[in-house]
């Protein structure tokens, strides 16, 4: 028996493949979606596909049956959604985690929702949906999905829910496992709200046709997924209380495995609901985004070597590709800043990579402030978890154990999921 793990990031697909006993036996990656799968779910769909006959042709060709992979779970960035019609027809366009400036709908929103609520907010998961009811003019749609509820939904052919990490964001209450009884005060459209699903529980069965053409058996059952960053603590090996990860991908998130539920929307921080415990963090829009825009990795990898991660970089950035903030400040208006460049890329490498280290030291910081353990074993996942240099600096802005992470990959932990529950 094999289990397939998907995670549908920003700037790809990956896919992971565990056998019973846990031990990861396949992976792959593809690259970035298509242009446009910022607003269009039926690329982020057609990506998967792709992703998923990849990695079946992989373990053919290592002589691993495909047809034995008996589970499969989704992971997909947290916020980020469509309205789609019965038949699971996008109705309205996709939009991702770090659409903002829907200040109507926050104002609406204000009215009725507690202060500790993360709903509030113009760029909050909500006031997203309320945005999407608005294009909705025709009262098509019939489901909203968060990414890897739509993901997964297609590929059993039908409206599968969400699952209790995905929802929170939207407003789902981990505590009264329900949504929000003033949501239909704020304008909510109570038909369009998923049957949300704990983690890691069977919620269908791949559709027999999705099957045959993806090279897959038309046994496997789907559980319910998570998001992406959870899925990555999840595959670090991360487990006790003031145990943390962060994600180096292209955003920077950070998950803390607290005693203590934490939720503060002024900072963009949240808890899920995990086993007896909580696990608190919030994601930046700052990281190895910023990055990639400015340098290749060939360029990032020689570049780094000409960096003393022993001295700091006396240049103050916020690193950000445009204005808005979710972390460790939550600011749809923050403005980036990346100036002055020095003449030397070395030099401005180095002051990025330390800039966004001194937001990940804060970020943990503004946990501790609302009590929440120090961390104390550190686990890094991502793309950025490969740079020394950048973990050397991060050693100085951060005192906790760092720890290499039992596995890198988010699609390691959505497959667990389908192992433990």
């Amino acid at each position: 028996m094999l289990v397939l793990g998907i995670d549908v990031g920003t700037s790809g697909v990956r896919t992971a493949v565990l056998n019973s006993t846990r031990e990861l036996v396949a992976s792959m990656g593809r690259a970035s979606h298509d242009a446009d799968s910022a607003t269009n779910a039926v690329a982020w769909s057609n990506a998967v596909n792709a992703a998923i006959q990849d990695q079946v042709e992989t373990l053919r060709s290592e002589g691993l049956d495909p047809l034995l992979i008996d589970r499969l779970a989704v992971d997909g960035t947290s916020g980020s959604m469509v309205l789609t019609d019965a038949a699971l027809n996008p109705v309205t366009p996709a939009m991702l985690y770090d659409t903002s400036g829907f200040d109507e709908e926050a104002e609406r929103i204000g009215q009725f929702a507690p202060d500790s609520s993360i709903t509030r907010g113009s760029s909050s998961a909500l006031a997203r949906l309320l945005h999407l009811q608005s294009i909705d003019q025709n009262g098509q749609a019939a489901h909203l999905l968060h990414q890897a509820d739509y993901v997964a939904s297609v590929l059993a052919g039908h409206g599968l829910g969400s699952d209790d990490t995905n929802a929170l964001k939207t407003g789902w209450d981990p505590q009264t496992q329900s949504w929000p009884s003033w949501f239909g005060d704020a304008g909510v459209r109570a038909s369009l709200l998923p049957t949300v699903h704990r983690v890691g529980v069977p919620i269908g069965q791949i559709s027999a046709d999705v099957a045959a053409s993806l090279g897959l058996a038309s046994t496997v059952t789907i559980h319910a997924g998570t998001t992406d960053s959870i899925a990555a603590f999840l595959a670090s090996g991360a487990d006790t209380i003031g145990d943390a990860v962060t994600s180096l991908g292209t955003t920077l998130a950070i998950k803390l495995l607290s005693g203590t539920r934490i939720d503060d929307p002024a900072s963009g921080i949240y808890s899920h609901r995990v086993g007896d415990a909580w696990l608190a963090g919030g994601a930046s829009n700052t990281g190895g985004g910023v990055l990639a825009h400015f340098f290749s990795t060939d360029d990032l990898q020689a570049l780094s070597t000409q960096i003393d991660p022993d001295i700091a970089s006396d240049l103050d950035y916020y690193p950000l590709l445009k204005p808005g903030e979710r972390f460790p400040t939550n600011d749809p208006m923050l403005p980036p800043r990346i100036s002055p460049r020095p003449d030397k890329d070395a030099d401005f490498l180095h002051g990025l990579l330390e800039s966004i280290a001194r937001i990940e030291a804060d970020g943990f910081k503004r946990l501790g402030a609302l009590g929440a353990p120090k961390p104390t074993r550190l686990f890094t996942a991502g793309g950025g978890a490969k740079n020394a240099v950048w973990t050397a600096i991060r050693r100085r802005h951060i005192e906790a154990d760092f720890v290499h992470p039992r596995h890198a990959e988010a699609a390691v932990g959505v497959a667990r999921l389908c192992l433990d529950g």
